[in-house]
């Protein structure tokens, strides 16, 4: 088939991949446009846009879909279909319906649960037992269109979010190859979701991050394996006479209790109720590192955190 692509940051590179050794056609690379990034701010390409190069497809990066010229451009690819992979602009309805096809999505959640932007770090963060991955039909709503394919994937009890985005981005791949063969073969059947079952993951907003330590430690480790490795829930801890925010990347159930914050031992923090156990940090200022390290550089803490 004859393939347009439109997708963005890491995740979507595997899938790419996958569609090109699959044998397809990718016309085009839709992505979005280089920002600055780093010391000297130098514009930065999207890891789609250096994979597109890399494998010599043609890239466009507009900065919207919504003007009649970008409109005209993307018909004039020719193309049967769309793949669209966390690309991260709007698809007004001419650019949904200009491939045969339609655009398949590839989305990070078992919908109708966690349509939106950050269903990954929702689905850790309510403490989901599993998730997954599905093939959908867009249309013009929020991850509102029929659904093909989906693959389960567990979350295990200290699985991050970085950890469930990789383990997505592989399955998301494969299951991407395994729809369009379908499609090709004309056997890709598609069912509408379940509209009494929706629930929104909306976007992270950086005032989540602080954590709050009166929340049952369940839910504090939830919001710790949730937001990490970005952006990270931090909480604050006087070190040498100055407050320093401290970042949690990873952490545990432990055991202990005490009033929300006290410090129990070995960074055990107690929760409203229960207790947990930190067992990688980031200190202000440095690197990652484990909580053995971040005790013996950080001298003498006091009895809480907040």
């Amino acid at each position: 088939m004859r393939i347009i692509f439109m997708g963005t940051p890491d995740f979507s590179v595997p899938t790419l991949t996958e569609i090109v050794s699959s044998g397809h056609e990718v016309v085009a690379v839709y992505t979005r446009a280089p920002k600055p990034a780093g010391r000297g701010q130098e514009e930065r390409k999207s890891p789609v846009h250096l994979a597109a190069e890399g494998f010599g497809i043609p890239v466009y990066t507009p900065k919207s879909l919504k003007g009649e010229a970008e409109q005209i451009v993307f018909a004039s690819h020719g193309a049967d279909l769309a793949v669209v992979v966390a690309y991260g602009l709007l698809l007004p309805k001419p650019i949904l319906e200009a491939p045969e096809l339609g655009c398949l999505n590839l989305h990070g959640s078992l919908l109708p649960r966690w349509r939106g932007a950050a269903p990954i770090q929702r689905s850790i963060m309510a403490g989901d037992a599993q998730t997954g991955v599905m093939v959908m039909q867009m249309d013009e709503g929020l991850d509102t269109g029929p659904v093909a394919l989906g693959e389960v994937i567990p979350i295990t009890p200290d699985m991050t979010a970085g950890e469930l985005h990789d383990s997505m981005m592989r399955t998301g791949a494969d299951l991407m190859g395994r729809a369009l063969a379908a499609l090709d073969r004309g056997s890709l059947d598609f069912k509408p979701q379940p509209e009494d079952d929706a629930v929104y993951a909306k976007k992270i907003e950086k005032s989540e991050a602080r954590i709050d330590w009166s929340l049952p430690a369940e839910d504090v480790h939830n919001h710790i394996r949730g937001l990490s490795p970005f952006p990270g829930a931090w909480f604050e801890v006087e070190l040498a006479g100055k407050p320093t925010r401290v970042k949690v990347l990873r952490s545990t159930l432990g055991s202990g209790s005490g009033a929300p914050g006290a410090l129990l031992d070995n960074l055990t923090i107690a929760c409203g109720s229960g207790a947990v156990r930190l067992t990688q940090v980031q200190r202000e200022g440095k690197g990652a590192m484990d909580a053995a390290t971040f005790l013996r550089g950080a001298g003498t803490l006091p009895a809480s955190v907040s």
